[in-house]
């Protein structure tokens, strides 16, 4: 394993920090954890000081959340040790871990959301008078705890009408007024627009500054670079090693994360993308929509997506893409326009509709609406196919065992096991499960909706690779995603949203990032 010193400034040059301790706040020493059929973690080891922000990277499946449970009480170790604040430790628990110190806020936040801000933030330690919640004086001490953060909330407003970035950062808070010692942040931007990102990074470099320290694990890493001091990164089970962020330059991450050369990964990352032109005129498109729209949610557009062709949908967080993909599945109902098929007239008026004209969505959310995390890999790849159908027309047992093992095999999806709970499976690999299941049904259109959002560099890149592949083959894919250059990467023509409206589409001949950021912020004209 590899460990860097740890300077007097506590950072790479030129970012101004407080001095960091010599004694770790976390040690963790040769941790080994191990599942049925699988070792999860073997001997790693990781430290944690205070007053830094310390990312946890690796590609999903590597560990990082393994470790995290093992440091907050979820998991029980086979063999190593924990020392926090220089005392060996073994949680039965989270609630042991946040006694000792250490408080997780998650992807999902994990706050009462039908409760007050205060009460979120002083849950299960209400201050008391006579027996009854002192109300007043909990508000009194709720905004000093958000006066810290420079938070302007109002303490009796339901966290519930607030954005999930105000969530996180009321958990933050409820940690701080815990005297947390040790923050775990996991995926907490995933969810976020650039303005609450730069909100969540101030509020964490306050607590930072307070002499916190910070875990932080995020697949973004422009995020991760501009708000960490060190790096640990993991790779199956195994520590890579450590690293100060000014010592460890954006490709050779990439490249110890995934352990392949960077060349390899450029080769994965590039594909096959087929040049728009190829199309012959005359073409019949597949899917034609006419002002196409749905009041309240998306204004009238037009959208034409010829087989083998890709289409991106760019635009800001809200801006409509989800909308206007979701009426071209029938997951919502339009109430203006015409959509033809194959060209034949139809009206696409739910899923089943669509899935029986051959039309797959992948929704952005696989775990409230794509996956069922409490079946088998080999049960969730094969429901639509067995829901097509009929639920009496039963799949043969022997029959599911061959398309699981191809698909496992295909998409590479890890554990190679298809009768693991699909809910125990890393994000990538879930969304590798999802994949499977609507390529099953042999689509001719696949809309995806961030199909890629908080899973790691490598499964990003199969993924990637598998979409324009499947172009190639002459599937038509309809491409939602927020990182305009994976969109730029993979599509031949983009149509741009904003406002809820569709509001440019672009030929994708040499187009750049800025060009589409241009017609976003109405900066610059694009012309098709």
């Amino acid at each position: 394993m590899t460990f860097e010193p740890v300077p007097d400034a506590g950072g790479p040059p030129g970012r101004e920090r407080p001095v960091v301790s010599e004694q770790p706040v976390v040690q963790m020493s040769d941790i080994t954890i191990t599942f049925p059929g699988v070792k999860a973690l073997s001997d790693v080891s990781f430290r944690l000081f205070p007053g830094e922000v310390h990312a946890l990277m690796g590609e999903n499946g590597a560990g990082k959340s393994t470790l995290i449970k093992a440091l907050t009480g979820v998991y029980t170790v086979d063999s190593g040790t924990i020392t926090v604040g220089g005392r060996v430790v073994s949680f039965s628990g989270p609630a042991q871990a946040q006694a000792a110190g250490i408080a997780t806020v998650y992807q999902e936040v994990n706050l009462v959301t039908n409760l007050t801000v205060a009460e979120n933030i002083m849950l299960g330690r209400e201050p008391r008078r006579l027996g009854m919640i002192a109300w007043r004086k909990m508000r009194k001490h709720t905004r000093e705890v958000l006066r810290k953060l420079h938070l302007d909330i109002d303490p009796g407003s339901l966290l519930g009408s607030h954005s999930i970035a105000i969530q996180q950062l009321v958990a933050i808070g409820r940690a701080i007024d815990i005297n947390a010692q040790v923050l775990v942040l996991d995926e907490p931007t995933s969810s976020l627009d650039v303005r609450e990102v730069q909100e969540l990074f101030r509020v964490i470099r306050t607590v930072r500054d307070q002499g916190v320290a910070v875990l932080f694990v995020s697949h973004f890493l422009d995020q991760v670079y501009e708000i960490s001091d060190r790096i640990t990164v993991l790779r199956n089970g195994e520590q890579v090693g450590e690293y100060l962020v000014g010592n460890l330059p954006r490709l050779q991450l990439i490249s110890r994360m995934i352990g392949r050369d960077l060349a390899d990964l450029e080769a994965l990352e590039a594909g096959t993308r087929r040049d728009a032109q190829e199309r012959a005129e005359g073409d019949q498109p597949f899917l034609a929509a006419d002002q196409l729209g749905k009041t309240g949610s998306i204004q009238p557009y037009d959208l034409t997506i010829y087989p083998g062709e890709v289409i991106g949908l760019a635009g800001l967080l809200g801006s409509g893409r989800t909308e206007l993909a979701r009426l071209l599945y029938g997951a919502d109902r339009p109430d203006k326009g015409s959509t033809t098929v194959e060209g034949a007239p139809l009206k696409i008026r739910s899923p089943r509709t669509a899935l029986d004209h051959k039309i797959a969505f992948a929704s952005e959310n696989r775990r409230a609406e794509g996956l069922i995390a409490d079946l088998s890999v080999r049960a969730n790849i094969v429901l639509a196919m067995q829901a097509e159908k009929g639920w009496l027309r039963q799949i043969p047992a022997k029959t599911q065992d061959e398309l699981a093992d191809k698909y496992i095999k295909a998409l590479d999806i890890r554990p190679a096991n298809p009768d693991l709970l699909v809910g125990n499976l890393s994000g990538g690999n879930q969304q590798k499960v999802l994949l499977a299941r609507w390529l099953l049904t042999q689509p001719k259109l696949l809309i995806l909706d961030e199909p890629t959002r908080g899973i790691d560099v490598g499964a990003k890149a199969q993924i990637q690779k598998l979409v324009a592949g499947l172009s190639d083959e002459g599937m038509a894919v309809v491409y939602i995603s927020a990182e305009l250059e994976e969109v730029l990467r993979l599509s031949h023509r983009i149509a741009v949203l904003r406002d809820r409206r569709k509001v440019a589409e672009i030929v994708n001949e040499g187009t750049t990032v800025n060009e589409i950021m241009g017609v976003i912020a109405e900066e610059a004209e694009v012309s098709a």
